[in-house]
């Protein structure tokens, strides 16, 4: 497996740390799971059949297809995903899996801004690249306002910059009420995409965790509080 990332929905899969991230926050996920995952994405131009995937997770070993089931059903939970109406994830009847989001791939390791829009209270970081916004299941940032298209606009954040684009909306996108095909963002911009209005916001990168020490009185404290 290349060291690489690979960026979907508001997801992100980090094969050098063998990490899922989902708005920036870690997701557990088993490792056969993050293997299944990491294989589909590798291979998402094809359906991959579950003979394949069982010789790619469990080598010369002996397992039940019902192993697979189990880990897709892990996968789905992880991405919110629908079994039925699979926006990553879909089953293959009678054959195996495929992955079926729209994925950007880069190098690994964390993006080049800190950048994030907040559309009622809700924060969506934004990743290095190409992040959609608008209705659609595979836009990084979900926005189902009125008048929102399914891929309404994106934000492409490269070089430290961020860099809002409209992406041929029908009722268009907007940057301080002024409409635009494509221009530059910084700090506090307000982004207008039908009756949606979405702050746009650049933070500096998170720092060291303090290290906490306790004073004689305190561990003694917290001693006698303990079991």
């Amino acid at each position: 497996m290349l060291d690489v990332s690979y960026r979907f929905g508001r997801f992100l899969l980090d094969c050098d740390t063998r990490q899922l991230l989902g708005d920036g926050a870690e997701i557990h996920l088993s490792p056969k799971a993050f293997q299944l995952l990491a294989v589909l994405i590798e291979n998402r131009r094809r359906a991959v059949s579950k003979a394949e995937l069982l010789e790619r997770l469990w080598p010369s070993t002996f397992v039940e297809e019902t192993n697979l089931a189990g880990l897709a059903a892990e996968i789905r939970r992880a991405l919110e995903d629908s079994a039925t109406e699979p926006a990553f994830l879909r089953t293959v009847y009678r054959f195996g899996y495929r992955f079926v989001g729209l994925v950007v791939e880069g190098a690994a390791g964390p993006p080049a801004a800190r950048a994030c829009v907040v559309y009622e209270n809700r924060r969506s970081v934004l990743l290095e690249g190409a992040n959609v916004i608008g209705r659609a299941p595979d836009a990084a940032v979900q926005c189902e306002a009125t008048g929102v298209s399914r891929h309404h606009a994106r934000i492409l954040v490269a070089n430290g910059e961020a860099t809002l684009e409209d992406l041929g909306s029908k009722n268009g996108t907007y940057l301080q009420r002024e409409r635009i095909t494509s221009t530059r963002l910084s700090d506090g911009d307000e982004i207008r995409l039908g009756t949606a209005s979405l702050i746009f916001r650049i933070e500096p990168p998170p720092g060291p965790t303090d290290t906490v020490s306790l004073d004689s009185t305190s561990e003694s404290s917290l001693a006698r509080r303990l079991p």
